[in-house]
């Protein structure tokens, strides 16, 4: 008998992205043939998102496109989107499976009962494996030892979120926070290094409440322990929360050398009131607190955000603080996005919706003002002498062009001559920076000191 054929297809944010990677590790161990998901295949696997509406609807796309790629094949539904509307979903019975958040360790086990209980030629009605997320205290035992990338490892050490932001689905679609074991966390990295992976970023839901449900260990604690171990040469945290950044814990993170000085500090608004109706819990003046430490212990670190233009109730005057502020605290990256209304949330039900032409317009302004900042920032790299994880080959006007990361993720390239022909991919090389190819990308020499 030949081997079942897994299709997987992800949406949404990297917790799900190495979700996905640790399936497909469970389903080639029980013997599937992993393939593209443009393939025809026996099984589909559509790791969903429920983010936003958009996203709900992206997932249901692609539940309908995977059963048009092979309509008798078993369609699986997994993740945020099956959580937040099981009941939707098994009702419009387009998906043959349902599996929720922390059920997907169980990938083959569910498919194995569903294979053995198929009757040809009979309807089977929709198997639907979702806990209640909401009362759950465990972890969920996923590990990967390969990632679809090839210079980075991203690992999921943390799951869930406490904070009920008034605009946000995932504390519904993820349950309450929960950490992996230490101990497993270190077990993963040695395991991902020895492969050869040389930056480890580390993820989770709301990464800053790591080890909280363990009692005795910390974020920082394990971000130490990853320090030392050999093989790794970057470790890069996922997005923070600005209330973690005390001074007394950048003074032992700036200790251990491989943590990138590159900083994402969710931010939403810059302005107060509008913070308070997100049920954001610090001010603006403690996140430019936590920017400033940074600034004091990091030279040039790289400070990323997100920030929600048109929020429920944003008043022009509103909109203006948030302008001002941006403006004030000049960060690297800006990732601006207009307020998308989120079924099954406190700010559905708000009064003082922003109408969709206003947030276009506040968002244009905002991202006018993105673009000018990480043109600044990154001109500062002119003439310096940088490291860079080479990672690609591309081609612009014509040259070829070897580009990676440095650790602040500043994206550099390098053009290829007959004397970088030894150049690979996933080599840290040193280079001297010259100028720009285009807006976008900077490039330079291979420098051979630093």
């Amino acid at each position: 008998m030949s081997k079942r054929r897994a299709a997987f297809l992800t949406l949404g944010c990297k917790v799900n992205q190495y979700e996905t990677d640790a399936m497909e590790e469970i389903l080639e161990k029980a013997g599937y043939e992993i393939v593209s998901f443009k393939e025809t295949a026996d099984v589909y696997i559509i790791n969903t998102c429920s983010v936003t509406n958009m996203a709900d609807r992206k997932s249901r796309q692609m539940i309908h496109r995977a059963k048009k790629n092979n309509p008798d094949a078993i369609i699986v539904a997994a993740g945020c989107y099956v959580q937040a509307a099981e009941e939707e979903l098994a009702k419009k019975n387009e998906a043959d499976i349902l599996v929720g958040n922390n059920k997907k360790k169980d990938i083959a086990q569910i498919l194995e009962e569903y294979f053995a209980a198929k009757e040809p030629e009979q309807e089977v009605p929709v198997v639907s494996e979702v806990i209640d997320i909401n009362h759950t205290k465990e972890y969920e035992d996923l590990t990967i030892h390969k990632v679809n990338e090839h210079t980075r490892a991203y690992i999921k050490i943390q799951d869930g979120c406490n904070q009920f932001c008034s605009y946000c689905i995932i504390p519904y679609t993820r349950g309450r926070i929960r950490s992996k074991n230490p101990e497993e966390v270190i077990e993963e990295v040695k395991n991902l290094a020895a492969q050869g992976y040389k930056e480890i970023v580390l993820t989770g839901i709301h990464l800053s409440s790591y080890g909280k449900d363990l009692g005795t260990v910390t974020l920082l604690d394990v971000i130490k322990r990853i320090q030392q171990v050999e093989d790794v040469e970057r470790i890069r945290l996922g997005s923070l929360e600005p209330r973690i950044i005390t001074e007394e814990f950048v003074k032992e993170l700036v200790k251990c050398d491989k943590v990138c000085p590159h900083f994402h500090l969710s931010l939403q608004s810059g302005c107060d009131e509008t913070l308070k109706r997100m049920n954001r819990k610090y001010t603006t003046e403690e996140y430019e607190e936590a920017l400033n430490i940074l600034r004091k212990y990091y030279e040039h670190p790289a400070l990323t955000t997100d920030v929600i233009a048109g929020f429920v109730g944003e008043t022009e005057e509103e909109f203006e603080k948030t302008r001002a502020y941006l403006e004030k605290i000049n960060l690297y990256e800006m990732h601006i996005f207009k307020y998308s209304v989120r079924e099954g949330t406190r700010a559905q039900k708000m009064s003082g919706h922003v109408p969709e032409q206003v947030k276009t317009e506040r968002s244009e302004v905002l991202l006018s003002m993105a673009k000018r900042h990480k043109t600044a920032f990154e001109e500062w790299y002119v003439g310096r002498k940088e490291k860079v994880l080479l990672e690609e080959i591309v081609e612009k006007n014509g040259k070829k062009y070897f580009q990676g990361y440095t650790a602040h993720y500043v994206k550099v390239a390098v053009e290829l001559t007959e004397n970088d022909t030894k150049l690979e991919q996933n080599e840290v090389i040193v280079v001297d920076i010259q100028g720009f190819i285009d807006e976008n990308l900077l490039y330079g020499k291979v420098s051979i000191e630093f």
